[in-house]
């Protein structure tokens, strides 16, 4: 389990104090709960969020226990290194937005026509319960040719699971190299 803590003060220099120690600032909110704001060691951070296999996944910070999903990341451009995290509280019984990875498997066609595979969306944004969320939508693009695209609306359709994204909107598609 990920291990926090809480911040005591919201200041700037508090939050400069915390980065040079090694910590990540966070601020978890959700729905009719005050909103957390908490950081965590950088590099526990990240071994975490690479091994965990649930979108929705278990917290401590002083001595309560969360189950949180990670809204956002803000990254520096340059380095790449993130600098802040966003959560959201993940309750069940409340109908929040979340957004949810997409996967692939399978090599296109188009690869072998001189085409590259192009991600217009890495996460698409859905509206449902906590306990129905899915963890990723897996997509087979080895139908894919060049020109080809898969669309908001050729994703599948899960039980309560709501995308509030237009169907129109393309996810993943094969493009001619250039």
């Amino acid at each position: 389990m990920l291990e926090g803590k809480l911040r005591d003060s919201i200041s700037k220099s508090n939050a400069k104090a915390l980065k040079r120690d090694g910590y990540l600032i966070a601020n978890i909110y959700g729905k009719g709960q005050k909103n957390v704001h908490c950081a965590f060691k950088r590099n526990d951070f990240i071994k975490y969020m690479r091994t965990k296999s649930n979108l929705i996944f278990p917290i401590k910070i002083s001595n309560d226990i969360y189950e949180v999903v990670v809204q956002e990341y803000q990254k520096d451009p340059i380095t790449s290194e993130i600098l802040h995290v966003d959560m959201m509280f993940a309750h069940k019984g409340v109908v929040a937005k979340f957004k949810v990875p997409i996967k692939t498997s399978g090599s296109p066609i188009g690869l072998k026509n001189k085409g590259v595979l192009v991600f217009s969306r890495k996460r698409i944004a859905v509206k449902c319960d906590a306990s129905v969320l899915p963890n990723h939508y897996m997509l087979d693009v080895t139908p894919l040719d060049v020109g080809h695209t898969i669309l908001i609306r050729d994703l599948p359709q899960i039980d309560g699971v709501t995308i509030v994204e237009k169907p129109s909107v393309a996810v993943v598609g094969v493009i001619k190299a250039k």
